[in-house]
């Protein structure tokens, strides 16, 4: 099963929500990680809004700390946007990075938009690598 991991710096938003998209329209077919070089406290709440709005529950979900064993284990690596910020954690291993701005502090009108972005964007990387689940 091919596994992707998506990293950002503080796996409290765009990789949360990344991921979440990624397992539930993969459908086993693949599996998502997220993960950031420094972890959060916990998923933004307006990403957890934003999420649960179209049935997909970030709630439980925690930061994780990016390890070399998640490297490892990846066939595929996209960071997401975190290079805007000036430290992308992922530079030392090839990775995709898909230049997307940040939820944090943003009104839930502008974190709809970047959720919708992400769904369309982990929609065409399932696509490419041949794992699309059924709808």
């Amino acid at each position: 099963m091919k596994t992707v991991l998506f990293v950002c710096v503080h796996n409290a938003g765009r990789s949360q929500m990344a991921e979440a998209f990624f397992n539930h329209l993969a459908r086993g077919k693949a599996q998502a990680i997220s993960a950031g070089t420094m972890p959060g406290d916990q998923v933004q709440p307006e990403v957890v809004q934003a999420m649960a709005e179209v049935g997909l529950d970030l709630s439980r979900q925690r930061p994780k700390r990016l390890t070399s064993p998640m490297i490892q284990a990846a066939d595929h690596i996209v960071t997401m946007g975190c290079g805007t910020e000036g430290v992308c954690p992922a530079l030392f291993v090839p990775t995709e990075d898909w230049g997307l701005e940040g939820p944090k502090g943003q009104p839930i009108e502008k974190v709809r938009l970047i959720r919708d972005e992400i769904r369309r964007r982990v929609e065409a990387l399932l696509a490419e690598i041949g794992t699309q689940g059924p709808s």
